[in-house]
């Protein structure tokens, strides 16, 4: 009897020494670039894990340099990222001390677009109508990916169009100023993104390939992160976020909402598929 009491107090004893441990464990440090696609993914993920229980504590970056490094360091664990083209230097650099989780969403194209009601609907129709658009393309920030392929493009299809560089507010500044008109306008665009929604535009098709196809988004983490971290892994593996719910989540952003609220919007809206989501075996 007395042997039996000492395993009691020595199991009570280990449980109670355990749960300080577990509640450490239920701290996920997630990174995030301050872009209008991988914010809304961040929120979403963000909440599926709290409502099994996490403390999910989020710091922004503002380039992919910083983000990856911070991966690397430990500063943060997890980081949503599109590993195959826009951030691929920076995850062919890191990739051996790092592992990816799960894809989160797929679909990310960039290249130049076009109000819809523009009658052309290749590059290689550009030059013939670049009286048409001003004899220009309106670009964003210099030295992004997206710019990198825009001179590109215009080197490979020998563009007499002049590619301009900038902001992106002053890229969606002139799209809309254009549509406000019904004038012709190229831009450099990507989706998602609520612009695509609200100016209604396509992409110019885009024969010799020169801007990467369709992207995914991936979650990774540093290596390890999995084996430690079972549950959590598998609570990020569950969740999937359409590219036209982070369209339509920007959306709500522009007309007003914050990024939190416009989240928050977006997973009571989908409270039953959150819980499918959050339906995983026990640990």
């Amino acid at each position: 009897m007395r042997r039996l009491f000492k395993a009691v107090l020595a199991g009570a004893v280990a449980l109670g020494l355990a749960v300080p441990a577990m509640a450490q464990d239920k701290v996920i440090k997630m990174g995030t670039i301050i872009w209008e696609d991988l914010t809304p993914i961040t929120g979403i993920t963000k909440k599926v894990l709290e409502d099994k229980g996490y403390t999910v504590e989020v710091t922004e970056f503002s380039e992919w340099g910083i983000a990856y490094a911070a991966l690397t360091k430990g500063d943060v664990q997890v980081l949503a990222s599109q590993t195959d083209y826009v951030a691929q230097d920076y995850w062919n650099k890191n990739k051996n001390r790092l592992e990816k989780i799960s894809p989160v969403s797929h679909g990310l194209y960039q290249a130049i677009a076009v109000p819809k009601y523009v009658t052309i609907n290749s590059i290689e129709e550009l030059n013939d109508n670049a009286d048409k658009f001003g004899g220009k393309i309106i670009g964003i920030e210099p030295g992004s990916g997206l710019m990198r392929e825009a001179a590109d493009a215009v080197d490979a299809y020998g563009l007499k169009l002049q590619l301009i560089e900038g902001s992106t507010a002053a890229m969606t500044a002139a799209l809309k100023s254009a549509v406000d008109r019904q004038e012709w306008v190229a831009v450099m665009l990507w989706e998602p993104t609520w612009m695509a929604l609200k100016y209604d535009t396509k992409f110019l098709a885009d024969p010799k390939g020169i801007f990467a196809p369709p992207q995914g988004y991936y979650w990774i983490g540093q290596n390890g992160f999995s084996a430690e971290n079972p549950e959590a892994r598998e609570i990020i593996a569950s969740v999937y976020v359409p590219l036209k719910d982070i369209a339509a989540i920007n959306e709500a952003v522009n007309d007003g909402k914050t990024m939190d609220a416009a989240v928050a919007e977006w997973t009571e809206a989908h409270a039953d598929l959150l819980s499918r989501w959050e339906n995983i075996k026990s640990y």
